[in-house]
């Protein structure tokens, strides 16, 4: 049986995976829900502890990617949800995990895509016009599930 904030966890993070795969954004209903979802569960459930824990993995998870953002390699959508799915986490520990889980993630996922378009090219013969962005809601939400599996 999965506990009530797994589940929370499970849910955003495949509403963003279909959001991001779908239509290449996220939305603020999908990452918002996500972060005022944990500093509910978690200040039911923990009281003034619960919502500081919550909080500071919502920072944690923001932060994480920050840089990624402000260098144009990284879309909003991507760092509001880190920050969802952080405060679903709760804690700085279990947010950066869920960080460092979702860069490796992403950084696999990545290599894939990239040789899977140039194998698809080279079948082809031909140069294809493609997108240079990848979308990253699999990567983040794969992340925050492995943190919880290491939980």
């Amino acid at each position: 049986m999965i506990s009530l904030q797994e589940g929370l966890t499970l849910l955003f993070g495949a509403a963003a995976v279909v959001e991001d795969l779908r239509w290449r954004t996220i939305s603020n209903w999908t990452t918002g829900g996500a972060m005022v979802a944990g500093i509910v569960y978690h200040a039911a459930t923990g009281g003034w502890s619960g919502l500081g824990s919550s909080l500071l993995g919502l920072t944690v998870g923001f932060c994480g990617f920050l840089i990624f953002y402000l260098k144009g390699g990284m879309g909003g959508g991507d760092i509001k949800l880190m920050a969802g799915l952080g405060s679903l986490l709760g804690g700085a520990a279990a947010s950066g995990m869920a960080v460092l889980f979702a860069a490796g993630v992403g950084g696999l996922l990545a290599c894939a895509v990239l040789a899977f378009r140039w194998l698809r090219t080279l079948l082809r013969r031909r140069k294809a016009v493609e997108s240079p962005f990848i979308p990253y809601a699999p990567a983040i939400a794969a992340g925050a599930w492995l943190t919880l599996l290491a939980g």
